[in-house]
C-alpha cells in the first residue's frame, strides 16, 4: 500500500477531526456514504448502546412501516394465544368449530381491544379474560401514543435534503486541475447561507510509521447565499494542495478519503441543518468534468435535472 511521505511542503493540518491518528488501529473509511460514522461500538450490551428512539427516527420509511406492522401483528398474536390459553369459552360471541377458527376470532378480538375499537360482537367474561383485555387496552393506548410520537418526530425533524454526487472528479480548472464534487437540494425547501468544508484524510509515513493525517482543502467558494440549484465544490490543486503530486495511478493505489460537511439554514424550520458524506480515492474519477444540471425551459422557469447530478464526461488532463 502506498502512503504519502511527509516532505518539506506544509499543508493545512486539521487536528480536530475526532478521528484517530494511529493508522494501524483504524479500519476502513472514516465516514460512510450515508454520512454515518464507520464505527461499531462494543463492550456493553445491545440495549445499553442503542438509542431505539433515534433508530426509529432514522431508519428508512419502508423499514419503519414494516416495524410498526410486525409489532402490531406480533402483539395481537401473543394476546390471542393468551385468550386461547384461558379458554375461548370466556369470550362471548365466538362461534367456531375448529381450533384455527377459534384462534382467528380471538386474534381479531385482540385487534379490536388493542385499538380500542370494540365492535361489541365479542366480549370477555370472567376475571382472567376481563383482566387480560383491560391490560391489552392499556398497552394499546400506550403503543399508539408512542407510534404517534415517532410519526410526528419523523415528519417534524429538520433534515438537510441535499444530494451528493456519487463520485468526485479531477477536472481541468483555470489552466490547471481541481478536485470537484457536486451537491444539490432535492426537496421543495428553501436553504440559505450554505457552507461547505472538505477534509482530506490520508496515511502519512513519518519516521517509518504510518499515521492518519487530516488536511483542510481550500475551496474556491466555501459559502453561498442560497442553495437553489446545484453547487459544485471546487478545490484548486495548486502547489499548496496535498493532492498536487498525485497522479491517476496514485488515486487507484493510495489510501485516502475526502470527508465533506455541508450545513445550511432551513427557512421553514428556522434552524440549521447539516449533512455529510465521504469519497474514498477509488470513488474519484481522474480526468472528467460534470455535465450541466440545469437549463432554461423556455417558459421563464429554470429546470434542475436531479438525475444528472453525477453525470460527467471524460476529458484529457495535462
Amino acid at each position: 500500500m502506498s502512503v504519502l511521505k511527509k516532505g518539506s511542503k506544509k499543508f493545512k493540518n486539521n487536528k480536530h477531526t475526532g478521528f484517530g491518528t494511529n493508522a494501524a488501529n483504524y479500519g476502513g473509511r472514516f465516514i460512510n456514504k450515508d454520512g454515518s460514522a464507520n464505527v461499531k461500538k462494543s463492550g456493553i450490551g445491545l440495549i445499553e448502546r442503542t438509542s431505539w428512539y433515534h433508530t426509529m427516527l432514522n431508519i428508512p420509511r419502508w423499514k419503519f412501516m414494516l416495524t410498526i406492522f410486525v409489532f402490531y401483528v406480533v402483539v395481537n398474536f401473543l394476546f390471542a394465544s393468551v385468550y386461547c390459553f384461558i379458554g375461548v369459552e370466556h369470550l362471548n360471541g365466538i362461534s367456531a368449530a375448529t381450533a384455527a377458527e377459534k384462534f382467528g376470532q380471538a386474534f381479531f378480538f385482540s385487534a379490536q381491544t388493542f385499538t380500542t375499537v370494540g365492535y361489541g360482537h365479542i366480549s370477555p367474561t370472567g376475571f382472567w379474560a376481563s383482566f387480560v383485555a383491560s391490560v391489552e387496552a392499556l398497552f394499546g393506548l400506550l403503543s399508539f401514543a408512542i407510534a404517534t410520537g415517532l410519526f410526528y418526530g419523523r415528519f417534524s425533524k429538520p433534515k438537510a435534503h441535499i444530494l451528493f454526487s456519487e463520485n468526485a472528479i479531477i477536472a481541468p480548472f483555470q489552466g490547471g486541475k481541481a478536485l470537484m464534487l457536486r451537491i444539490s437540494p432535492y426537496k421543495n425547501t428553501n436553504l440559505t447561507e450554505a457552507e461547505a468544508k472538505v477534509t482530506l484524510g490520508m496515511r502519512v509515513k513519518e519516521n517509518g510509521q504510518e499515521f492518519n493525517r487530516f488536511f483542510i482543502l481550500d475551496l474556491e467558494y466555501d459559502k453561498i447565499n442560497a442553495l437553489t440549484l446545484s453547487w459544485t465544490l471546487v478545490h484548486p490543486i495548486t502547489e499548496e494542495s496535498p493532492l498536487f503530486d498525485l497522479s491517476k495511478e496514485d488515486y487507484k493505489t493510495m489510501k485516502g478519503e475526502l470527508i465533506v460537511y455541508v450545513k445550511a439554514f432551513d427557512e421553514m424550520f428556522s434552524n440549521t441543518v447539516a449533512t455529510r458524506t465521504s469519497y474514498v480515492f477509488n470513488e474519484i474519477v481522474y480526468g472528467a468534468k460534470f455535465i450541466q444540471m440545469f437549463e432554461n425551459s423556455h417558459n421563464d422557469i429554470t429546470v434542475l435535472n436531479l438525475d444528472k447530478l453525477n453525470s460527467y464526461e471524460e476529458v484529457v488532463l495535462n
